[in-house]
């Protein structure tokens, strides 16, 4: 019975930062496209704080419960995509801009309000006290890794939509083209080349050098500010 207490503790410590993330990310998303004149999501019922609506079986669920029970360094994971349609969107580059950034940089934030939790929080007992510091520094890592994983400039992930706005319009269009196919080749360079590598002998940490270095970086560089 204790260890199955401990267990939902344990959990519970991931869990909590995973749904803030994840969730708050994608209404952020939701919010910008309104702000920039597309009400899709809010017709949709997803600019919502609620976590079921936002919450993807595969990206919430399941991905970041194996990456616990196999006990990995670091958790991953994403939810539905709030609906945006960007042909509304006015100025279209800068509000394609605008929604875009506004998942990542709300990230940063619950990870410099997590910074601020950690220092400023009054001291409870013991026991709380050690599970809201490992909480709130899980949701430190958590969203630093998300924002710089997003930011970066591969479709349709958020850095991706970045690239495209900002590109010329020929080179937008090609990158419009790999909204679909770009997740598919994420994957298979992030995750599948490198186990691939290791079972020849060569090890190719690929996802640590584009997501756990920079955002180990981040985590430094708001720790230096915020701390």
């Amino acid at each position: 019975m204790n260890d199955a207490i401990d267990l939902i503790i344990s959990a519970s410590t991931w869990i909590i930062p995973v749904l803030l993330a994840v969730t708050l990310h994608e209404a952020a998303h939701g919010f910008a496209a309104k702000l920039f004149g597309d009400d899709t999501a809010q017709r949709m019922g997803r600019l919502s704080l609620n976590p079921i609506r936002h919450i993807d079986p595969v990206g919430t669920v399941l991905i970041p419960g194996l990456l616990l029970i196999t006990a990995a360094p670091f958790l991953f994971g994403y939810a539905k995509p709030v609906p945006v349609a960007f042909h509304r969107l006015h100025p279209q580059r800068l509000g394609i801009i605008g929604v875009a950034v506004a998942g990542p940089a709300t990230n940063v934030l619950l990870a410099i309000v997590s910074i601020l939790l950690l220092v400023w929080l009054p001291s409870f007992s013991p026991a709380v006290n050690d599970w809201l510091g490992t909480m709130l520094n899980q949701s430190i890592w958590l969203n630093c890794i998300l924002a710089v994983f997003n930011m970066l400039p591969i479709p349709p992930l958020d850095g991706g939509r970045v690239l495209t706005a900002i590109s010329p319009l020929p080179v937008a269009r090609v990158l419009a083209r790999m909204e679909k196919t770009g997740m598919i080749v994420l994957i298979g360079l992030v995750f599948l080349l490198p186990y691939v590598t290791a079972k020849l002998g060569i090890d190719l940490p690929i996802f640590q050098w584009l997501v756990l270095e920079p955002a180990n970086a981040l985590v430094r560089l708001l720790a230096n500010i915020f701390a």
